[in-house]
């Protein structure tokens, strides 16, 4: 009667131990699906006892130093057209500073050409005031003098004084609403001069 009963167990045992082994596997495999374990690496040295080892599986390409690099590179091309930008815009700038050097030299000449000009006219006009009050200055000294003297003065003047002379002398005669001395000056004059003189007053406009 012993006996009989521990024979009937060990099938119970051996139940037990396949569904503990069934229940591990299970385990085993569910870890893996949550990817606590690697249940590959798990069975590979058992496996590799029946010569079942799986294949191994290669190694995927892109990792973190791959995103890294990719990002370097990026990043590197990125900035190299930036640079490429700036250097662009320099360019730019430098043909823009040169064209405004030389618009500024151009109004420079442009300038001092001016300056030249008016500093030539101011000349001139000096130059004539004071020639002119030089003429005025002489016309009435010689009206002041006797008619013979002053004919013997303008005789030794070269045309060109003597015209503008009798030309100023005329005009401050009839400025003051006098008789002109020029007609008497003219008829004591040697007659080929006065003929002369006369011809080129009547030709050539006041200076």
């Amino acid at each position: 009667m012993a006996k009989f009963p521990r024979a009937r167990a060990w099938p119970r045992i051996l139940l037990y131990i396949a569904l503990i082994i069934v229940l591990t596997l299970g385990g085993i495999v569910w870890f893996d699906v949550l990817g606590l374990i690697d249940a590959r690496a798990f069975f590979r040295p058992v496996l590799s006892l029946v010569g079942l080892a799986p294949r191994a599986t290669p190694v995927p390409q892109e990792s973190e130093f791959l995103l890294d690099s990719m990002r370097i590179q990026k990043l590197d091309e990125s900035v190299n057209l930036r640079i490429a930008q700036l250097e662009q815009n320099r360019e730019d700038l430098a043909q823009e500073r040169e064209v405004f050097q030389q618009q500024l030299s151009e109004l420079e000449e442009r300038e001092e050409a001016q300056q030249d000009r008016e500093k030539s006219f101011n000349d001139r006009l000096q130059e004539y005031d004071n020639r002119r009050a030089n003429l005025i200055r002489i016309s009435e000294d010689l009206t002041s003098m006797r008619p013979d003297d002053a004919v013997a003065i303008l005789i030794g003047y070269d045309d060109q004084l003597l015209i503008d002379t009798l030309r100023v002398t005329q005009e401050l005669a009839d400025q003051a609403g006098e008789l002109s001395l020029v007609s008497v000056w003219l008829s004591r004059m040697p007659p080929d001069r006065a003929a002369d003189i006369q011809r080129k007053m009547a030709i050539k406009p006041p200076s």
